[in-house]
């Protein structure tokens, strides 16, 4: 099946193949570097998630995922028609905040999809590249993969929604030392300690996702649309809790058994 075009804008294609959506970082000149308008299209991608998109497929054109933020962010000039990070410390502290919260916007719906989000990285994955891969659900690594959260290099913090999901695929103390120190993590190294699900050599890196999207539609999609939030909740959640909420959504999965065999409950 041909990939329908749904239109590249600030750096960002989005298409539909399927019940896949494929969104694709397409700025290879600057290794996808990423402005607020790159922010503003990534929460723009939640609109295009239909009942009908299973899995999401997030991609990079180029030798690399995303160098992360757009170098000239950091100049006096910044990027035409967006606020510099320099700007940001002439602001008071509301509008810092309301300007970070629209950042984060582009990163947060990812967990909360009933989809499937799947990050497919290659080559560097820098700050905002690697939170954009953290937002996701798995992360597929070529082997040339190289993960590195650089923001504190800058005096700053990571802020695009990145850290929790750090903290949960690697833990406190690995997140801390990859965060302060900024040092790069090779993919064998991310495969060891959790941070990609799976290591694939570079050129077979696009058929190794495809085939785990085409996995990941093959139980009924109602199931694992309930499944996601389930496992997502046991993050969390007390056991009691969670033992309940298995009983909620078991009780919605067999509602829907019921409908499709035409039976009443007694």
């Amino acid at each position: 099946m041909d990939m329908e075009n749904l239109g590249t804008q600030d750096g960002v294609r989005i298409e539909r193949d399927g019940a896949w959506l494929v969104v694709t970082l397409a700025s290879p000149e600057n290794r996808n570097a990423q402005t607020p308008a790159t922010w503003r299209r990534l929460a723009e991608v939640e609109s295009f998630v239909d009942s009908s998109v299973r899995v999401v497929l997030v991609r990079a054109e180029g030798r690399s995922f995303s160098a992360g933020l757009d170098r000239r962010m950091m100049s006096p000039q910044g990027v035409p028609g967006e606020p510099s990070i320099l700007s940001l410390a002439t602001m008071d502290d509301e509008r810092i905040d309301e300007f970070i919260s629209q950042a984060q916007a582009g990163f947060t719906w990812w967990s909360g999809s009933p989809a499937i989000s799947i990050a497919v990285v290659q080559g560097h994955a820098v700050g905002a590249g690697c939170q954009l891969a953290l937002a996701c659900d798995l992360i597929i690594a070529a082997d040339d993969a190289q993960f590195a959260m650089r923001e504190t290099s800058l005096g700053l913090v990571p802020d695009l929604a990145g850290t929790a999901p750090l903290v949960e695929r690697i833990g406190y103390q690995r997140a801390l030392e990859m965060c302060a120190t900024g040092r790069f993590i090779d993919a064998d190294e991310a495969l060891r300690i959790g941070l990609a699900h799976a290591v694939h050599p570079l050129a077979g890196l696009d058929a190794a996702a495809r085939d785990m999207a085409a996995a990941l539609c093959t139980a009924p999609a109602g199931a694992v649309r309930d499944l996601k939030p389930l496992l997502r909740h046991a993050i969390d959640a007390a056991p009691a809790e969670q033992r309940a909420m298995e009983r909620r959504m078991q009780i919605r999965r067999i509602a829907d058994l019921r409908s499709l065999l035409g039976q009443e409950p007694s």
